[in-house]
């Protein structure tokens, strides 16, 4: 073997680190976006993943013969298996019992088969490098090829192309990879006719799967959600869908709903008056995620408010509910307002770098699914929180339901209270969603309201919030409720397992 195709090989090594890596990300992004808790699932694929390419590696040692047809016809099968990953698994979802062991077993198939392509390269590279500089070499290009994946793939894969063209396209990737070593290797090759022949085959049918997998994506999705996708995208933080019937439009993020918009002013009504109406005044005000801007039109109704400082991660988000003119109208253009300067950053970190204060913070977080957001559910969250909040002010918090979880509301409302914030649980009724929590927090033991509710309301009367506030025996918890720390997230457990429950 030349020295020119013996560098080529090793620049083969760095693209099928890259194309494995990448087909892991996808299958444990599209898990945590289905099955919830990103941290368990991206453990199980990167653990099977690992293991099936120790697998692989074994198998590999039972190749004896023909080691570059070998190594070609793997590239297509792996190119093949990995391109149609994503698409497989989203359809599967939808039609198919056990979806998790089926997502196991298309991360086994692939960690296999890149398990056996590098042991085969490095036996074709053995007569050229002597075994130091062979294992180095290879181990270098291995690592680089993981570093471009671990990059390209939040920067450029997900934000532009998305889960089902990122699989397709690196299954493209790997079989013009195979297509390319047959033909500079067309002379050491015996099926050299076939394999081009396979490799074309192979290449076309995932071009007609990429050319047409909005369509195919959006018809699969649109089998999970009722009524008419109007929106769909992948942001680095989650999977945003929107849809619409003829009189409703809902927002889905990872596959949980977060409002109808029959009901939502139920739910936001119920989440910004009592502490509006609590704050002595109103001038600031915080509110950490929400940015769907519906939180913000409420507070905005308020002639009062001075400033609107609205922190959420996800910039995908926020400009989408600016700049769609449906979404737009249902928010009364809030993100636009004036009035409202708009942060994207992880609340967390942000209340850790600014030391203002706010007359009124209203906190409006997904469900704490998953590690990454339960960190916002901590006691050292809530201890930061009350640092931001004025002594005659009110903060409150979004906090799942009391009925469907009871332990996981009043771990919340325990873990709020030991940070030395005074509480006010209370709940209402939201169709889409059913019973939902809330706590109120204030530094002051009394509560007090400071001004009327502004007109044009659709559900909430200062009235409501005595009754608000009784909670009947199916909703107080079972044992007592633990304290969720950031080192000690219980809430997660405790959530999932209470919901599955729940659900069945």
């Amino acid at each position: 073997m030349k020295h020119r195709e013996a560098l080529l090989l090793l620049a083969v090594v760095c693209i099928i680190a890259t194309c494995g890596l990448v087909y892991e990300l996808c299958a444990g992004t599209l898990a945590s976006y289905l099955l919830g808790d990103s941290v368990k699932q991206f453990s199980l694929v990167i653990g099977i993943y690992l293991f099936a390419m120790g697998i692989g590696a074994y198998v590999s040692n039972h190749i004896k013969t023909q080691l570059l047809d070998r190594f070609i016809q793997i590239e297509f099968l792996v190119g093949i298996i990995g391109g149609i990953s994503s698409m497989s698994l989203l359809f599967l979802f939808n039609y198919a019992e056990g979806f998790e062991w089926m997502l196991y077993v298309f991360i086994t198939l692939t960690g296999i088969l890149v398990g056996i392509e590098i042991p085969l390269l490095m036996r074709l590279l053995k007569d050229n490098l002597d075994f130091g500089k062979l294992v180095s070499r290879v181990l270098t290009f291995d690592y680089i090829g993981a570093l471009l994946a671990s990059v390209i793939f939040p920067l450029i894969c997900i934000p532009y192309l998305g889960l089902a063209k990122t699989s397709l396209f690196f299954g493209l990737l790997n079989i013009f990879t195979g297509l390319l070593t047959a033909f500079l290797f067309r002379k050491s090759i015996r099926w050299y006719k076939q394999h081009i022949g396979l490799g074309l085959v192979c290449g076309t049918l995932l071009a007609i799967l990429f050319g047409y997998s909005n369509y195919l994506q959006e018809f699969l999705e649109g089998q999970s959600f009722p009524g008419k996708i109007i929106h769909a995208e992948s942001s680095p933080y989650q999977r945003i869908v929107v849809t619409r019937n003829a009189t409703d439009v809902r927002l889905y993020l990872n596959n949980n709903l977060q409002f109808s918009s029959q009901d939502e002013h139920r739910y936001h009504e119920a989440l910004v008056y009592p502490a509006i109406q609590g704050s002595q005044s109103i001038k600031h005000v915080l509110i950490l995620g929400g940015g769907d801007g519906l939180a913000a039109r409420e507070v905005l109704r308020n002639p009062e408010v001075d400033s609107v400082t609205l922190v959420d991660l996800d910039p995908s988000m926020t400009r989408l509910f600016q700049h769609h003119q449906l979404l737009n109208n249902l928010n009364q253009g809030s993100l636009n307002n004036p009035k409202l300067r708009l942060v994207h950053d992880d609340a967390f970190i942000w209340l850790r770098k600014h030391k203002q204060l706010f007359d009124c913070i209203l906190v409006d977080f997904p469900d704490p699914s998953n590690y990454a957001i339960a960190k916002l559910y901590t006691n050292v969250f809530y201890t930061e929180l009350a640092q931001h909040l004025r002594h005659k002010g009110c903060a409150v918090i979004q906090c799942t339901s009391p009925f469907a979880a009871k332990q996981s509301f009043w771990t919340i409302e325990n873990t709020i209270r030991s940070t030395g914030l005074n509480t006010i649980p209370y709940y209402n009724t939201v169709p889409s969603f059913g019973i939902w929590g809330y706590i109120l927090c204030t530094k002051d033991s009394l509560y007090k309201t400071y001004r009327k509710l502004p007109p044009g309301l659709k559900f909430y009367k200062e009235e409501q919030f005595v009754t608000m506030r009784h909670f009947s025996d199916d909703m107080l918890p079972k044992q007592l409720p633990k304290i969720n720390k950031l080192s000690d997230q219980v809430l997660v457990h405790l959530f999932e397992e209470e919901w599955d429950k729940y659900m069945q």
